[in-house]
């Protein structure tokens, strides 16, 4: 039933400002037929739950409640696949092929609501080009991903009609390109029924601490909620519980600019498949005053705890308390509390358990900009906020969550920074970094596998500097994990820093030499391949060229120039 003027104005909502006697009836019209929308789209009680959890949050921050008041952290359970337990060891592969027996219960869940106005591409951020070299956009790469691991599903489970299904949140700016995207490039090889979108509506925004809602311009104000909405749509659209019906068992979230996610997916299901982890978090080692959360475990006065990712911001203050003093380096340089990048895998039953739970709501928090010292006026308009990563706040005593650190290199980078804020930040996390990191992650994984490649030289573009030097894209068909990867080198392989490698499909290299460009596709073994010719280059685009330049090309200056490329289809053995 929709709510009427009198009931908004009325407790619990105590809108009637909105509807003052001289607004015009057609207004109040248009007032009420979004707020109404909002009551329909929110999770958690709708609109009446939105206001009465903003009132309570409101009267705590007005209060100054610490959220952490009592609680002291401690280095969080988890495994360590890093160092001598990193890629290339026995610990490492372990996890990887445990991992593998379980990719065919596994579902994924792009969180894809961002433009990328901000990093001067004008378009959706997973329609960026992830390398030069191919062209494979961001959206193309993860498709190829899920495809790989459903073609390793299928023969492993002898189910040729597999699906692994991937849902993709969106916003409303995001939403109707993403599916345009999709549609106009046949879902990437995927088929429609795989794929399922969620749109993220916005909440309203909040003028003071009785939770009264904005309006201008003759509209509700409504600002994002945050990437913890994934947890209330995947609830609301019933996919967890489906899925979990369906007799799937993990779900892998990931972010959208980071090409790395999925080389560490097979080794992350291993760890979750061991330990019986309910959330696992991928992290990083951390440096101290990093600006990425730190994932501690917390323990209560009374004992009970859970184990949370603490924002940076919040972290040093936190570690004030304890005899550490602060946050700061352990005996191994790097803070002891892992850096989170919000890559998560979660057990699907006992996910859809909690949220039945909770109605989706993951714990919200507000953080108005006080106007008076009496705080009872913002400065500007404020909303509830959720993170996805707080998901531990809804598990119960019983509930394991643990977290799985790996190395940076195979598993953070991102286009987060248009040009000018790269130059300012370190990392520069922009497009030339992340396609320079994604090369080199290609290039130690073929050097795990015996590959003896040439170390890469410095290049600058646009003032942004990077180290490139054989550029190395291998494709999701070629391989989904560094076990199987192995697997597909033999003999000697040598390549120079000038090099550019392409490697798709069920290939095997025994034996290779080259020093230029090379693309091997199909099935089957290549042996004793010597290759040299001019190559593939990266170059600068000239100012006069760069605004006709494609927008990928554009936030990059640069581009490749292909001077000669051999290209192998490979149908069975090959001499």
């Amino acid at each position: 039933m929709s709510l009427t003027i009198e009931e908004l104005s009325s407790e619990p909502y105590c809108q009637g400002h909105l509807f003052a006697d001289d607004m015009p009836e057609s207004q109040k019209k248009a007032l009420l037929e979004q707020l109404n929308a909002i009551d329909g789209s929110l999770p958690g009680g709708g609109l009446k739950g939105y206001l009465d959890r903003g009132r309570s949050l409101l009267q705590e921050a007005q209060a100054g409640v610490n959220p952490f008041a009592g609680l002291v952290p401690s280095v969080p359970e988890g495994q360590q696949l890093f160092g001598e337990t990193g890629p290339g060891s026995a610990t490492f592969a372990a996890a990887e092929e445990l991992g593998m027996a379980e990719l065919s219960k596994c579902c994924f869940c792009l969180v894809a609501g961002g433009l990328g106005e901000r990093l001067g591409f004008p378009g959706i951020k997973i329609g960026i080009v992830t390398e030069v070299i191919t062209g494979t956009t961001f959206i193309e790469l993860f498709c190829s991903y899920i495809l790989a691991c459903q073609s390793y599903a299928r023969t492993d489970t002898g189910d040729s009609g597999l699906l692994l299904p991937l849902a993709i949140m969106t916003s409303g700016d995001t939403h109707d390109k993403t599916v345009h995207m999709m549609r106009e490039n046949a879902f990437f090889g995927m088929v429609e029924e795989q794929v399922h979108f969620l749109k993220q509506e916005k909440v309203p925004a909040l003028v003071d601490v009785d939770a009264h809602i904005s309006a201008k311009d003759g509209s509700i104000e409504t600002k994002p909620h945050g990437h913890g909405d994934i947890h209330g749509l995947m609830h609301q659209r019933g996919l967890a519980k489906r899925w979990v019906e369906e007799g799937r068992r993990w779900l892998f979230v990931f972010q959208d600019t980071n090409p790395l996610h999925f080389r560490i997916l097979c080794a992350l299901l291993g760890v979750s498949a061991k330990n019986g982890y309910v959330m696992n978090s991928v992290a990083i080692p951390r440096i101290p005053g990093e600006s990425i959360g730190g994932i501690c475990r917390l323990t209560s006065p009374s004992g009970t705890a859970m184990t949370l990712n603490v924002e940076y911001n919040q972290l040093e203050p936190l570690l004030k308390e304890t005899p550490a003093g602060g946050d700061i380096p352990d005996d191994s340089g790097y803070s002891p509390y892992p850096g989170n990048i919000n890559v998560l895998l979660f057990h699907l039953p006992r996910y859809s358990e909690c949220l039945d739970g909770s109605g989706g709501i993951v714990p919200e928090f507000i953080n108005p900009k006080w106007a008076d010292p009496a705080k009872t006026r913002f400065k500007s308009s404020s909303r509830l906020e959720c993170m996805m990563q707080d998901f531990p706040r809804l598990c119960g005593p019983g509930d394991k969550v643990g977290v799985t650190q790996v190395e940076r290199w195979i598993s953070k980078t991102s286009v987060k920074n248009n040009l000018a804020d790269a130059l300012k930040k370190n990392p520069p996390e922009c497009a030339l970094t992340c396609e320079a990191d994604l090369y080199l992650c290609n290039v130690r994984l073929l050097q795990l596998a015996g590959a003896d490649i040439e170390e890469p030289d410095e290049v600058s573009f646009l003032g942004i500097v990077a180290k490139i030097g054989a550029k190395i894209v291998l494709k999701p068909s070629f391989a989904i994990s560094l076990v199987q990867l192995q697997k597909k080198l033999k003999g000697r392989i040598a390549i120079s820093k000038r090099s550019t490698l392409v490697l798709e499909g069920d290939v095997v290299v025994d034996g290779l030499e080259l020093d230029g460009a090379l693309h091997l596709a199909g099935t089957g073994c290549a042996r004793g391949l010597q290759v040299q010719n001019r190559g593939v280059s990266i170059v600068g685009i000239p100012d006069s060229e760069l605004a006709d330049a494609s927008p990928s090309h554009q936030i990059r200056g640069y581009k490749a120039d292909i001077l000669e490329m051999t290209s192998r289809h490979l149908e069975g053995d090959t001499g």
